[in-house]
């Protein structure tokens, strides 16, 4: 499956943004999809996570109550809705897919990425 992100870009401190991510080449509704960001100088780390039917989301402690994904299984994308962001958001951001069952937060444990998405808050 190919995964191509788009919607970074540069906002204020406090805006919001809305990544997308869209999938072709594979069966979409059976991936795990998953988004992680990498900042200068620091490893690739989870941001949320999402299942195959969108029962069950999982977030890391830095975005959760910011930050949500969803999933249009129709139109093979997966979101991710950005709000309040911080200049600690500030980073290249991932979508990520496995076709498994339960939801992963290691990027390990993704088989295939997109090519990722510049995202830049300033202060």
């Amino acid at each position: 499956v190919q995964l191509q992100a788009s919607g970074g870009g540069l906002v204020q401190a406090g805006g919001s943004l809305r990544l997308s991510c869209a999938a072709s080449g594979g069966t979409f509704s059976r991936y795990v999809m998953g988004w992680f960001r990498q900042a200068p100088g620091k490893e690739r780390e989870f941001v949320a996570a999402i299942s195959r039917t969108s029962g069950t989301t999982r977030y890391s402690d830095s975005v959760q109550g910011r930050f949500t994904i969803s999933r249009d299984n129709t139109k093979n994308t997966v979101y991710l809705q950005m709000n309040s962001l911080k200049p600690d958001d500030t980073a290249v951001y991932y979508c990520a897919g496995r076709e498994v069952v339960i939801i992963r937060v290691s990027a390990r444990d993704y088989d295939y990425w997109g090519q990722g998405t510049l995202v830049t808050v300033s202060s």
